[in-house]
Formats: structure tokens, sequence, C-alpha cells
């Protein structure tokens, strides 16, 4: 589906609304660009002094001397502009992509594991870093080159004019076509270079979940299969390359073509005049030397910035498209946006007493239902097992604990709903181990520290024992400081979940929540979780009847109803 120019347009305004933020950078980048046209200017000048008055006026190189000093110093000057304009241009493009990466892994936290499941982490890091970093040139390059586009020209015709009215006529008539036929070539660009990014974010997410599930697709003799597959993806992303590289060098030939049509056009111009063919546009009757040598000196920087201009205008196709994903995602409802109440922020700071439901229906992120209506009531302190078969919706309701879905009905914290509640202060009192912990690509001890960042070694050394991880830890290479790996490679399941045992065990909470624990942790490890009484309240998920007599309040999810299986509890 091709992007219309009324998306187009909106996406290109909210672009620029970026660029508002940073108006000193931009205006410092206009400025240096004013300059840099006059300096071109006084060099064109000096130029065509020094050729006029070496050819013409036969003086010696001495006379001329001040003119080669006063040239040489523009130059440097120049390169001295051109240097600050680059750095001031790339620090708005880099001011921009950390503003939108910064916005969208604000986003990305909002919405939860639950939403990111529902893409491929190839996806996901194409949109993070391919797609965001495709809006640096728009910022760096197009913007900055828009506006000295629109000046520089104006400026150069001004200072040709005084000396020869029909070079500066020349250039003004001819330099319209170079915008018009850019335009005409660049019609489509924003949707070729969508459908690009399209075809890269599928051929990433496929390649890579094929990559790490390679042992099962082996096992089920899949190899040539999925091979194939890979092959038909790359070759989809090598037709659409190559059609964002043909409408960039197309646009590149056509600038090429008018601005050299035109130069050529000043060119025969001037000759024709000193072979006296042409008597107009000199206002004493004569074309001078050195009103020659300036115009053409000029010409070339006079097409200049619209050549540039043309070069980057593919930049601006290329950031609507990536535009188009990074706004929709930015502006999609998080888990807390769709609910019934507005958030009131209500920081909490207390402890946990009650946690009440009525008529609680857990929602996707699409807005559908996926469990419910349930209502229940939990009073501290409880040690409560949540019990049921897959897929009945067990994880799902503690994804609304976590703040990581939306619901419908009513949940009260302490009798305050949920949805009022500051969402980050509520996590701090959560400690949540998962089925598939999460260990970043550090060491042993930086994904433990991540409980508590400034704990003792006394307390980390409590934590290890606690989750019997002191024999892993001396069989690994470099104990604690060794590389878990990408996705805990170097570690077995087992391990990774004594892991992030140990980092709930560290961070204070008032609420420990338990996904499976028994999958990969065997019951000593189980029991003696029970002993450490981290937190005060503890819900552990699992769908298995065996082993209760360590909770106090057992509940069983089946067919969107809630089944109490003792008194105490109220559901």
């Amino acid at each position: 589906m091709s992007l219309d120019k009324k998306r187009q347009t909106y996406l290109l305004g909210w672009l620029k609304q970026y660029a508002k933020r940073h108006k000193a950078n931009l205006r410092a980048s206009i400025l240096t660009g004013f300059i840099l046209t006059i300096l071109i200017i006084i060099q064109a000048g000096l130029l065509a002094i020094i050729l006029q008055r070496i050819i013409v006026e036969q003086q010696h190189f001495v006379d001329i001397l001040p003119f080669f000093g006063a040239l040489i110093a523009v130059l440097f000057g120049r390169a001295g502009l051109i240097y600050l304009r680059e750095k001031i241009n790339f620090a708005i493009g880099k001011k921009v992509r950390q503003q939108i990466r910064c916005q969208l892994i604000n986003q990305l936290e909002l919405h939860g594991p639950s939403y990111l499941n529902q893409s491929t982490t190839g996806a996901w890091s194409t949109l993070l870093i391919e797609q965001v970093d495709k809006l640096h040139d728009f910022f760096a390059r197009y913007l900055p080159q828009m506006r000295l586009a629109s000046m520089a020209p104006i400026l150069i015709c001004i200072a040709i004019f005084p000396f020869n009215w029909a070079a500066a006529a020349i250039l003004l008539c001819t330099a319209p076509l170079i915008p018009i036929f850019m335009i005409l070539v660049g019609m489509g660009a924003a949707d070729i270079n969508r459908r690009h990014f399209k075809a890269l974010s599928y051929l990433s997410g496929h390649f890579l979940d094929r990559l790490k599930g390679l042992n099962t697709i082996r096992l089920f003799n899949q190899g040539e299969k999925q091979t194939n597959e890979i092959a038909r993806a790359s070759e989809d992303f090598r037709i659409k390359t190559m059609q964002v590289l043909k409408v960039a060098f197309l646009s590149s030939a056509v600038l090429e073509f008018f601005t050299s049509i035109s130069i050529a056009i000043v060119a025969v111009y001037f000759g024709f005049s000193y072979l006296g063919e042409f008597n107009f546009g000199a206002y004493n009757g004569t074309v001078t030397l050195f009103a020659g040598f300036f115009a053409l000196i000029l010409a070339p920087e006079y097409f200049q910035p619209l050549r540039d201009l043309g070069t980057y205008y593919h930049a601006k196709a290329e950031a609507i498209a990536a535009a188009d994903n990074i706004e929709t995602f930015l502006t999609q409802k998080s888990p807390q946006q769709h609910t019934d109440i507005t958030p009131a922020n209500t920081p909490f700071n207390q402890a946990i007493q009650t946690i009440e439901a009525n008529n609680l229906i857990v929602i996707s992120n699409e807005g559908k239902p996926i469990v419910g209506p349930l209502s229940f009531s939990l009073h501290a302190p409880f040690k409560l097992a949540l019990i049921g078969t897959s897929g009945e919706g067990k994880s799902s309701l503690m994804q609304v604990l976590l703040g990581f879905l939306p619901y419908q009905g009513s949940l009260r914290i302490n009798g305050i709903e949920f949805n009022q509640i500051d969402i980050k202060t509520w996590q701090q009192q959560i400690s949540w181990i998962g089925q598939n912990p999460y260990l970043i690509n550090g060491s042993v001890r930086d994904n433990i520290l991540l409980g508590k960042q400034n704990a003792t070694q006394q307390e980390l050394q409590t934590v290890i024992r606690q989750a019997q991880l002191t024999e892993v830890i001396a069989k690994l290479p470099a104990g604690l400081d060794t590389p878990v790996g990408e996705d805990a490679v170097r570690l077995s399941v087992g391990q990774a979940q004594r892991i992030a045992l140990a980092r709930a065990m560290l961070k204070p909470c008032q609420l420990l929540i338990l996904d499976e624990p028994t999958a990969s942790l065997d019951k000593q490890t189980i029991q003696n979780l029970d002993q450490q009484n981290i937190a005060t309240n503890s819900i552990t998920i699992t769908h298995q009847n065996d082993d209760m007599q360590h909770f106090d309040q057992i509940w069983q999810l089946s067919k969107g109803e809630l089944y109490c299986h003792n008194k105490e509890s109220s559901c």
C-alpha cells in the first residue's frame, strides 16, 4: 500500500517539528552558508581580477601579489567555514536521532514485553537503528541545503548583474528547470524507500529468527527450504535496493545534464560576445574579460546549491518512508491509554495491603479481550499459586499487574485504581522472574547488579549463595566477570534463571512474581526461594498441581474463570 500525498505532507510536517526544536543550530548553519556564498563571490572576483590583469593589462606578478594573498586567505576561510557548517549540520542530525530513539525506547518500555513479542527482533532493530539513521541526512543535509539553495543563487545573481545583465538573466531563466525535473524524478521515491525498509525489516527478522532456531531447522530437515526462503527475501531486498539506487542516479543525471547545459549557454554567450557577434549584456557596450571570467567562475557555484539539494532530495524521500513507521509507532496507544480511566500518575510509596479486581478484563494492545471478566481480592501478606493449563491467560493476568497490558473494569491496589498509579513507582515495588529471563550482554556481575546497582560485596555473595550460583560461577572462566554473551548463549536456561533469581533477591520489593519457576529450577532451589522470604507477598504462576503445600492460597484459571481451592481467599 503506497503513501498518499496527504500522508507524505503530514509526515514532512512531523519531521519539521523536530527541526524547529533546534532553531539555533539551523540559524547557525544558514549564517555560515550565507558567509560561504559571500566568500565564493569574493573568490571569483579575485580570480577574475588576476586573470584580467595578467592577460589584458599584462601586469607583473608583483603587482598582483596582494590579490593572490587575499585569494589564499579566502580559500582558508572557506575551508574553515565548510568544516564548521558540517559540524553544525551533523550536530542537528545527531540530536534529532537521539531524541527520536529515546522516544522509541520509552514507547517500547510503555508497551512492555507482550507487545515486543508481536514482532521479530530483526524488525525492532531495523526500526531503532536503520530507520532512525535514515532521518539523519534529512536534518543534517536536506533542510540546511534547502535554505541555502533558496539564498545562494540570488546572491550570485545580484553579484553578476552589475557587470553583465545577460549572464544573470540566462542563469535566472535556466535555474527553475533543475527543481522542476528534480520533483518529477523524485515522484514516488518515498514509496520506493518505504518498500525498501519493509523488505529490509522482513529480511533482518527472517534471517535472525532462522539463525536462532538453526538446530531445530536441521533436526526437522528444513535447511534447504529455509535457505530458499532467505534467498527469496534477499532477492526481493536486492530488487528494492536497486529501485532506490535507480531513482538516486536518475535524479543526479538529470541535475548534471541541466547544469551543464546552463553553464554551456553562458559560455557560448561570452564566446560570441568576444567574437563580436553579440552586442548586448554589458552596460558600456563592451563585454570585458573580467565580466566573462567572473560570470563563468560563478556559474557552476550558482547551480552547486541546487545540485547538492538534488543529491540530498532522495534523503527527504528516505526520511518520509522511515518516518511512516516511526510516527505510527510513537502515536500508538500505550496499555495505559487503552483503559477507561485517565491516568493520574499517583506515586505509590506505601505498603501493599490489598489487591482487588471487579469484572477485570485483560485486553491486548490491539484492544481485544484475552481473559475475563475476573473478580478477586487479595489481602497481604499472601503467597499465591496461580495454576492452570497453558494458554488460559495466567501470564497475561500478571502482565496487567506489571503494567504491560491494558485492562477494562476495575483493578485496585490499596483502594487506588491501578490506572491512577504512577507505573514506575509501582514497578519499583515488584520483582519478576519470567520463564525465559532476559540477561544483558554483559558479565554475570552486571546482570545480578541490575537488581541493586549500589549493592555491597557481602550482599552480592549472599544472593549468589541463596540462588545456588556458587558452583556455577566457580566453573566459569572469569567467575563473576564472565560475559554471558548475546541472549545468554554461554549459559544454560537453568543457569540464566538462577542469575535472574539472584537479581530478584537483591532488589528490595513488596511483591515477587514468578512465571513457571519449576521449568528450569529444581525443587531444592524453589524450596530455598520459599525460605528466603524475598518479599512479603508472592504470586507463582504454574501449570503443575503438585507440591502446593508451600502456598497459603491456590487459584485456578480455567476457561476464563477463576476458581479458589482454599477458604481463606476470595475470588
